[in-house]
């Protein structure tokens, strides 16, 4: 048996070279086969179908056709957020050239926890970093999978800072992934302040401030994961001066919006923040994972300082190899810096803002669509590029089973959100390709099935 070729390497282009025309043709085989924005049948029907295209995962011997046959199953069963009609989550459509990039940075394989393993791709990320740190007014970031391991962080940071009694005081608007951190990392219980209008109450923030012991650590949101909302970042920014509390914001949905010169102002108080959760392959445009920490103060990042013999070695640093081990918690690290700085290259801060300007325009339009519609209910004007809306007059269990019904025959994936204790269908619009028509046909699956079901 031949060794089989390498991805990298003088021979590397060669051998890939047919393998991407492979991998290229299974796509379009598999999403010919889907022909929708999710594969049909369900849960169960979908696992019996990859299965079955599989076959034996572990063969006595290699099947030849392997890559063909697990890509088209992939893409055949696949969530394409690519289709205007999939639009539940804060889950993106690649661009091509950011693809194209992470396709290199797969072959090329450094990992960022020595120099001597990546010593361009170490430099591109320190540029990355500081570039996009900048953009949001602070000093220096980390690179991250997202928002979840950048919040954990941001509180990691800030319990090394002030000490193990740190209280997180968040809105009941926050992601699941902060409290969640506070408890990982040993934390006092965190205190969730009333949203009552979907945003931090800065009225019942200055109480809980006031009333409970320090240090505290405030959390914010830019860009909620149920409607897209925004706290009023200014004020909160304010008060966390005046208590003397340490202020994070979770800007992981709208942080793009630093792209937009039309949407730019509605961050107006990121730089007055400790730490900044960014995350670009929801409002970016990037496959996952592109997520970063943002801080104000690079001292901050000190306690993330270890030491490995093999990998950062004192003389080495100190003749003048890079330290990487402070970038990360994590050891081996692909160059996700790469497929971003590609892209920002690529596109500049004007392309990517026209994409941002896009998304939210389609939000908007769908929002009119909803409100013209006398069988829909809309929940609000979009803040963002989310949409909430729900049949007229509907039982929660109808939306609920309006949602899967969309979802096990493949029309339409939408997401649900219960943010004023009622079920609505969430509409997430991430492709700037969408069409006017898209948003049209994607209301009338709704309602067509809203209306075989008994109003309330």
């Amino acid at each position: 048996m031949s060794t089989p070729p390498l991805a990298s390497g003088p021979h590397g282009p060669s051998a890939l070279r047919p393998l991407l025309h492979t991998v290229l043709d299974a796509l379009a085989d598999g999403t010919r086969a889907r022909g929708g924005p999710l594969p049909p049948g369900g849960p169960e029907q979908v696992t019996a179908r990859l299965r079955d295209a599989v076959g034996d995962l572990l063969p006595e011997q290699g099947d030849p056709d392997a890559l063909r046959t697990l890509v088209t199953a992939l893409a055949e069963g696949a969530a394409d957020p690519a289709d205007p009609l999939c639009a539940a989550h804060l889950h993106c459509p690649p661009l091509a050239v950011a693809v194209a990039a992470d396709l290199a940075a797969s072959a090329l394989n450094p990992s960022l926890d020595s120099w001597d393993q990546a010593p361009a791709a170490s430099a591109l990320e320190a540029l990355l970093t500081r570039t996009l740190a900048q953009q949001a007014g602070l000093a220096d970031a980390l690179v991250t999978t997202g928002g979840t391991e950048s919040n954990q962080l941001a509180l990691l940071l800030a319990r090394e800072i002030h000490g193990a009694g740190l209280r997180l005081v968040h809105g009941a608007n926050a992601h699941h992934s902060l409290p969640r951190a506070a408890w990982l990392l040993g934390l006092p219980d965190p205190v969730a302040v009333p949203t009552p209008a979907g945003t931090l109450d800065p009225v019942a923030l200055d109480e809980a401030l006031t009333r409970l012991p320090g240090p505290h650590l405030v959390a914010a949101t830019a860009g909620t994961t149920d409607a897209g909302l925004i706290d009023p970042l200014p004020d909160i920014a304010a008060l966390c001066a005046a208590h003397g509390a340490r202020l994070h914001i979770d800007a992981a949905y709208a942080g793009p919006l630093l792209f937009s010169d039309t949407h730019r102002a509605r961050l107006t108080g990121l730089d007055a923040a400790h730490t900044v959760t960014l995350d670009l392959h929801k409002l970016g445009w990037q496959p996952v994972a592109a997520g970063l920490l943002a801080v104000r103060d690079p001292a901050d990042l000190t306690p993330l300082q270890q030491r490995a013999d093999y990998l950062n070695a004192d003389d080495d640093t100190d003749a003048g190899l890079p330290d990487l081990l402070g970038r990360s918690p994590r050891t081996s690290r692909r160059p996700d810096a790469l497929k971003i700085a590609v892209t920002l290259k690529a596109l500049g801060r004007t392309g990517l803002g026209a994409l941002v300007d896009q998304v939210l325009d389609h939000a908007r339009h769908l929002a009119d669509l909803v409100a013209a519609d006398p069988a829909l209910d809309l929940y609000d004007r979009p803040a963002l590029s989310t949409v909430l809306f729900r049949p007229a007059g509907a039982p929660d269990t109808t939306v609920a089973a309006i949602r899967r019904r969309l979802l096990t025959d493949g029309r339409a994936v939408l997401g649900r959100a219960r943010p004023d204790g009622r079920l609505w269908l969430k509409a997430t619009l991430l492709n700037p390709h969408t069409r006017p028509a898209d948003l049209t046909g994607l209301l009338a699956h709704v309602t067509a099935l809203a209306e075989g079901h008994t109003p309330a």
